[in-house]
C-alpha cells in the first residue's frame, strides 16, 4: 500500500506557524470554553506514525507534559543523537531528505504519515510529497515569525475536499494534492 503523508498545522491569517519569538501562544487566543480538539484526535486515529521536525520536537518537550503521542515518532535532526531512556521506545531519530525518510517509513510499513513542523513541512513541500494538508486558520496577523510555507520551484495544486468553521472564529480547511 503507498504511503500518504499528512499536515494538521494552525496558522496565522498571514501564514506563519510561530511569531517572531518562536511563540505559538497565538493558538490560545480564542478562548475555548468547550474544549474542542479542532478534529485533531479524530486525525491521530488514522495516522500509524509522526515525522516531526527537531524544532517541533523540542517545543513539544518544553509543554512539561508526559509524552503526548501513542504512535511511533521520528524526529528528523542531524543535531540529535538519541533521546532519553524514557523516550527511547516512543522516538526515534532519523536523517534524510523526505523521499528517503517516506521510503524508510514505507519499508517499515507505515502507510499515513502526519507530517509536522515548519521547516519540515516546508522540505516534504518541495519534494512534492504531501498528499493532504489540514490547515485551521486562527484569526489574527503576526506580522512575522515562521512560516508555513516556504519558497518552492514549482506550483503546487491542491483540490479543496471540506471546510469547517470552530469557535465563530476558526476556519479550518482540508486540501488534498492534485495528481
Amino acid at each position: 500500500m503507498e504511503t500518504k503523508n499528512h499536515v494538521f498545522i494552525a496558522t496565522s491569517i498571514d501564514g506563519y506557524i510561530a511569531d517572531k519569538n518562536g511563540s505559538i501562544e497565538f493558538l490560545q487566543t480564542i478562548p475555548n470554553p468547550e474544549n474542542l480538539d479542532f478534529g485533531y484526535n479524530a486525525f491521530i486515529k488514522k495516522m500509524d506514525a509522526i515525522v516531526m521536525g527537531r524544532g517541533t520536537f523540542e517545543t513539544v518537550l518544553e509543554f512539561g507534559i508526559s509524552w503526548p503521542y501513542q504512535i511511533p515518532v521520528f524526529v528528523v535532526s542531524s543535531r540529535i543523537q538519541d533521546v532519553s531512556d524514557d523516550l527511547a521506545r516512543k522516538v526515534e531519530i532519523v536523517n534524510g531528505s523526505p523521499t528517503e525518510i517516506t521510503q524508510m517509513m514505507t519499508e517499515r510499513g507505515f502507510t499515513n504519515i502526519y507530517i509536522d513542523g515548519g521547516i519540515t513541512i516546508q522540505r516534504y513541500l518541495q519534494e512534492d510529497i504531501i498528499d493532504e494538508m489540514i490547515i485551521s486558520t486562527i484569526p489574527v496577523i503576526l506580522g512575522g515569525g515562521t512560516s508555513l510555507f516556504g519558497e518552492l520551484t514549482d506550483l503546487l495544486e491542491f483540490e479543496w475536499i471540506s471546510s469547517e468553521i470552530f469557535l465563530n472564529a476558526i476556519t479550518q480547511v482540508k486540501y488534498r494534492r492534485k495528481r
